[in-house]
């Protein structure tokens, strides 16, 4: 597994949280329901991602060893005014340079407590940058505004999400990803679009294929297989890479114009019911 580099999180977590501020700033309504996350506000979606930040940024600096209760997080839950956009970007712009600036200072391999098992402040510079990037995404189909990602962060947040499923395959006996067991059966991941190098140095090619960026996952007995390229599967997912990036976090429709679903259908289905965990 290649990671980005640790600077290059810090960098997007930045950008990422500034974007998100934009959409608070936008005009939006921030009572609105989030289409995608229906059980929350437009405003609750950016608490909610404005408190995992803090969250992480007081476990970072304070190298925990053990998860942090979020209730010991000063102003967690985002500012005491409520729907007040000032006072929510206000929160947010202090909440990103406050994570930021403590990932900076840890660097990648200061030992924090980790769900997943993988205590490096490394792990949380990874997990915020795809956390804010996919929320962001929930906030801007709210307020209806358009939404683009760099390819080398769609990219690996969709291996990031395979190696999530992989660990609650292996880990949590009562999640859904545990009944994503077909064997000789396969998805085929499929960027259409220009997505530069952005598996230069990611795998054992030393450029990307002509035919655009690829994965192949494999539904075995016991827990998935996936691999960088392009093979004939089950069924295929293609489309530009933030499309495909929003279709496997279920928050594209898969009949969307921007996508294409070849093959058995169902199988893709079968995988976007069950791999939920996070």
């Amino acid at each position: 597994m290649t990671l980005l580099a640790h600077d290059r999180y810090c960098d997007e977590i930045a950008h990422q949280v500034g974007l998100l501020r934009s959409v608070v700033t936008s005009g939006a309504d921030l009572s609105a329901t989030v289409p995608t996350c229906p059980e929350w506000s437009l405003e609750q979606l950016v608490r909610h991602t404005g408190g995992a930040l803090r969250w992480v940024e007081l476990m970072v600096r304070t190298r925990a060893q053990e998860e942090v209760p979020e209730e010991r997080v000063p102003l967690h839950g985002g500012p005491e005014e409520r729907g007040d956009p000032a006072a929510l970007d206000a929160w947010l712009a202090e909440t990103g340079e406050a994570i930021v600036a403590a990932l900076r200072e840890a660097g990648p391999d200061a030992k924090v407590w980790g769900w997943t098992g993988v205590l490096t402040a490394g792990f949380w510079a990874r997990r915020m940058t795809h956390e804010i990037t996919v929320h962001r995404a929930d906030a801007t189909l709210a307020a209806g505004l358009p939404y683009e990602v760099a390819p080398d962060v769609a990219a690996d947040a969709i291996d990031e999400w395979l190696e999530i499923v992989e660990w609650a395959q292996r880990t949590l006996p009562d999640d859904p990803a545990r009944d994503l067991r077909r064997p000789g059966s396969s998805i085929h991941l499929h960027a259409t679009d220009d997505t530069g190098a952005v598996d230069a140095g990611r795998s054992e090619m030393e450029v990307p294929p002509p035919e655009g960026w690829g994965r192949v996952i494999e539904l075995g007995e016991d827990v998935i297989a996936w691999r960088h390229g392009h093979e004939r599967a089950t069924v295929e997912l293609r489309g530009p890479l933030t499309a495909v990036l929003l279709a496997f976090y279920r928050r594209l429709p898969l009949d969307s114009p921007e996508l294409e679903v070849l093959g058995e259908r169902e199988l893709l289905e079968f995988w976007l019911e069950r791999a939920t965990f996070g």
